[in-house]
């Protein structure tokens, strides 16, 4: 999931749809914004990794929040997870020279407002799309499958 923008009842559903689907990990690309927002994760039950965006001001704060069930880092951040290298940042714009730089299966990215699923370099590039919805009026996240390395856009009612 990526730009929740504060987005409380999107974020809520988000959360629901994660549990329900079994979901072990959560990865956010950056611009939750509020400490509020962050403490929703929780019901998700699970480990969740996120990085900061460029709107994610209060940092300590959102650090804070996470602490014990989860992370917060300055992208890019690299992790592995059931056997994949991840890589994590918020801008659009090194998604390029990140691949060029640090290997990984996948790479998950926001921003743009914009979801997307492409390979590249052997890597799986994964934009959620916006989970908040204020821009588009889309409200959307990934589900990703490790074992068959696919994913799927999914909307939030």
């Amino acid at each position: 999931m990526s730009d929740s923008h504060d987005n409380l009842t999107k974020v809520r559903l988000a959360m629901a749809l994660f549990r329900d689907a079994g979901c072990d990990l959560v990865i956010h690309a950056g611009d939750i914004v509020a400490p509020l927002t962050a403490l929703q994760f929780r019901a998700v039950g699970c480990l969740v990794r996120a990085v900061f965006g460029n709107c994610d001001g209060e940092k300590p704060g959102l650090v804070k929040a996470f602490e014990g069930w989860g992370e917060i880092r300055e992208a890019p951040f690299a992790f592995s997870h059931a056997g994949l290298r991840f890589l994590v940042t918020h801008l659009d714009a090194p998604v390029e020279r990140l691949l060029a730089s640090t290997p990984c299966d996948v790479l998950v990215f926001g921003h743009t407002h914009r979801p997307a699923v492409r390979g590249k370099d052997g890597a799986m590039l994964i934009n959620p799309g916006e989970t908040g919805g204020w821009l588009t009026g889309a409200s959307t996240v990934a589900l990703f499958d490790p074992d068959k390395r696919t994913a799927d856009i999914v909307p939030l009612a």
